[in-house]
């Protein structure tokens, strides 16, 4: 299953903090079929019926059945650049 590192954990609560009506919100991750292709990340206000849902420390990612295949033994990183208040998402292979 797909593993968040602690810089990806605030981030995606960070993001999500923003849908404060949406308590059970977080990322969705769409797959796009092969782990050399990019996904697509949107915030929403709760997962599909047919997601998998990430927890970790009060953030949740949601993952499409691609994704959820493609990212089985992924890690989820991130980088916060402060000043630009932007985030960039990468994914990595489990240590």
């Amino acid at each position: 299953m797909l593993t968040l590192t602690e810089e990806a954990t605030t981030a995606v609560k960070t993001i999500t903090a923003q849908i404060p009506d949406a308590p059970q919100g977080g990322v969705r991750i769409q797959g796009a079929g092969s782990p050399e292709s990019q996904f697509a990340l949107s915030v929403v206000e709760a997962p599909e019926p047919s997601d998998t849902v990430v927890e970790n420390a009060g953030a949740r990612v949601f993952l499409d059945d691609d994704a959820a295949a493609v990212l089985d033994d992924r890690v989820l990183d991130a980088q916060i650049d402060p000043e630009q208040g932007s985030v960039q998402f990468a994914v990595t292979t489990a240590a």
